[in-house]
Parts: C-alpha cells; sequence; structure tokens
C-alpha cells in the first residue's frame, strides 16, 4: 500500500482462482502504477494451493483473504469490499496489467461528472496491445438480451478519444464510488459467474448514478485464462445468467417476448449447433442453464443436483 492523505485511498481488488502466476503478474503492473495512496486486497476463491505465502513473501503489503469456497467472481469481490478501506474501489480481474496513470485517469473523470457512480477504462488485448477489446458496451437488447461490445477487435488508432457514457462497466476493469455500493448494494452473488457485472449496472444507473468509460485510462487482458473460451461452465452460467437477468429486469412485455424468442430461436439453434458438432457436454450445460431457472429460486439444492463434471 502507498499512502498520500491528500489523495483519496483507492482499494484495489483482485480474485485469485488457481492462477497465482496471472496475479503476480498483476501485482507486478500494480507496483509500477504513478498513484500513491492506494491498497491492494487478493481474495482466494478456495484454489487448490494457497497462495498467501507466495504473494506475501513478494509483495509483503497485500492483504490475501482466503475464502473456504469458491464464491464466484461476484461472492469473492464481495468480500473483497468488506475488507476495503478505500473511498473508491477498483476491480480488476487477475489476468489483466495495469498502466501506470489509469487510476488518475479514472479518478479525475469522477472530479468533471458529479453524478459519476461508475467508470471503466479502455481494455486492449495483452498479447496485441495495439487491438482493442472494449471501450463500452450498447444496451441489451430487451427481447433477446444481447449487445454489442464497442470496438472490440479494432485497432487502436484514437478513434476513441473522449470519456462517454456507456450502459455497462466492464467486469475486467470498474472503478466504483464508495457511496454507490452503500446506496445500491453489493454485486448480486445469485449470478456466481457471468451477468453478475451488468445486472449490477442496471441497478446502479436506477440508483440515479451514471456509469463512463475512459478511453484515455488503459489496461491490457489477457482474456479467458480462468474458463476458457469453450468451456461447458461458461455455456452454463453464460445461458443461465442471461435468464437470470431478464427475470430481474424485463418489463412483462419484453419477457414475454424473450421468452417466446428463446423457445422458438435461440434454443432450436443452439441444440442444432451442438449436435452437429458433437458438443454433448455444451448441449448438457446449455439445457441444464435454462432448467436452472425453472427450478431454482433461492437456495442452491437444485445448483448441486447440475454438477458439470
Amino acid at each position: 500500500m502507498k499512502k498520500n492523505s491528500t489523495q483519496p485511498l483507492v482499494s484495489i481488488i483482485t480474485i485469485n482462482y488457481n492462477q497465482t502466476q496471472a496475479t503476480y503478474e498483476l501485482l507486478q503492473s500494480i507496483k509500477e502504477i504513478k498513484y500513491s495512496n492506494f491498497e491492494v486486497i487478493v481474495v482466494d476463491n478456495n484454489s487448490k494451493e494457497n497462495p498467501k505465502p507466495l504473494i506475501n513473501a513478494l509483495f509483503p503489503e497485500v492483504t490475501v483473504i482466503l475464502s473456504d469456497k469458491n464464491l464466484g467472481f461476484a461472492g469473492g469481490n464481495n468480500l473483497g469490499v468488506a475488507a476495503a478501506k478505500g473511498d473508491y474501489l477498483f476491480f480488476v480481474n487477475n489476468d489483466t496489467e495495469l498502466t501506470q496513470t489509469v487510476i488518475e485517469q479514472l479518478l479525475a473523470l469522477f472530479d468533471e461528472i458529479p453524478n459519476l457512480g461508475m467508470v471503466s477504462p479502455k481494455i486492449c488485448y495483452y498479447d496485441e496491445p495495439n487491438r482493442i477489446q472494449y471501450v463500452g458496451f450498447t444496451r441489451l437488447n430487451p427481447y433477446t438480451a444481447r449487445n454489442t461490445t464497442i470496438g472490440e477487435h479494432e485497432l487502436d488508432e484514437g478513434q476513441y478519444s473522449k470519456p462517454v457514457p456507456t450502459p455497462y462497466a466492464h467486469g475486467a476493469a470498474m472503478m466504483v464510488k464508495r457511496e454507490v455500493i452503500d446506496k445500491v448494494g453489493l454485486m448480486a452473488e445469485t449470478f456466481f459467474l457471468y451477468y453478475e457485472e451488468l445486472d449490477w449496472c442496471e441497478r446502479i444507473r436506477k440508483g440515479g448514478y451514471e456509469i463512463y468509460v475512459e478511453p484515455n485510462a488503459l489496461i491490457y487482458h489477457k482474456e479467458s485464462l480462468s474458463v476458457g473460451k469453450l468451456s461447458a461452465l461458461k455455456t452454463y452460467y453464460i445461458t443461465r445468467n442471461r435468464i437470470l437477468f431478464m427475470r430481474r429486469h424485463a418489463s412483462n412485455l419484453q419477457w414475454l417476448a424473450f421468452v417466446l424468442f428463446l423457445a422458438f430461436v435461440t434454443i432450436p439453434k443452439n441444440l442444432v449447433s451442438y449436435a452437429l458438432n458433437r458438443d454433448y457436454k455444451h448441449i448438457k450445460a446449455f439445457v441444464k442453464g435454462i432448467l436452472w431457472n425453472f427450478y431454482h429460486q433461492s437456495g442452491a439444492d437444485f445448483e448441486a443436483k447440475l454438477s458439470l463434471r
């Protein structure tokens, strides 16, 4: 932790899950940042090996919190919030690396926009640092629950240079004002993985705050280290959480349209595609993701039956 009483304290929170090397590389990049009043909190989501001895040997200033079970993205970050002391909380994936001025650039926007609640930096691919991953999202289509990532895969030629509102921050890097969490609450742990930050952003905007992307602030993302692009686990959670998101936020008319689209377009299309490719694990994950929303209301009883072994 670096301290400077003239600057607001920023809590940098990240989650480790069986990726101590990636977390180590993130912490190395944090050591290079120029901002001088921050703390770093690593939440370990019950990794196979305890990373605390190694992390604290190399980074003794870092607070390492060990969870006795995997709490998912939302639960792990919420555990970090409970320990954080910052006026601002900067949630970053452990498979990212920060640039030296990212914190100052994000903080400056809060001074410029009084009702700003959350801001994300521009995110570029670590392996292709001149290629953009994210400079904002479009709104979710209220009938299909799908949207578009602005700037994705474009070469970064300075075409995005001004901070602009966005419906959704990016879960890989989002800075939140402490008062926002006090007002709207923590991330919903029901989601566990995927869509939790979209749900949170909906609640933050309904709470009267704005969400921005600041393209002059930059981080690099090593995409999909945790789950993998073709993981059945990813298929399961994206399927179930897309439906869960709509259950929480769609109007009655939007929900009806979404269910019809799901029944007559999404389900047939995905099942045929998986079958043709003989992706039977994905068929199983996809169907279980849908069924979860029929049976799961509040507890984990049905969740425990949906093992993706």
